[in-house]
């Protein structure tokens, strides 16, 4: 049995993050946009929880992986509440099409 050092954890968080940052960068639908914001937000809780668990000191990684958490679930609940009025107003969803701001 092999044993799991930090570079793995940091090569999974950093795949993540690149498809986080490909699936924000490539995606039309906000809904799409908003599943990369959370790999992205991940892929840093992740990061943290590796460096708090390899490196001494504290529970530090621990608690701002709680904050990412809560910012991830608050960020998901505003956005999506946002499309849903988007989606009322203009009956679309996709970014490119939303160029014009009502009063």
């Amino acid at each position: 049995m092999s044993h799991v050092s930090l570079v793995h954890y940091l090569t999974v968080a950093a795949v993540l993050f690149g498809l986080g940052l490909f699936t924000v960068m490539t995606r039309r639908n906000a809904v799409g946009i908003l599943l990369g914001v959370e790999l992205i937000l991940n892929a840093a809780a992740l990061n943290f929880v590796a460096f708090e668990h390899f490196i001494a000191g504290g529970i530090s990684g621990q608690v701002f992986t709680v904050f990412i958490i809560i910012l991830a679930a608050s960020e998901a609940a505003i956005a999506l509440a946002i499309v849903l009025q988007v989606y009322r107003g203009y009956r679309s969803i996709f970014s490119d099409q939303l160029t014009d701001l009502k009063n």
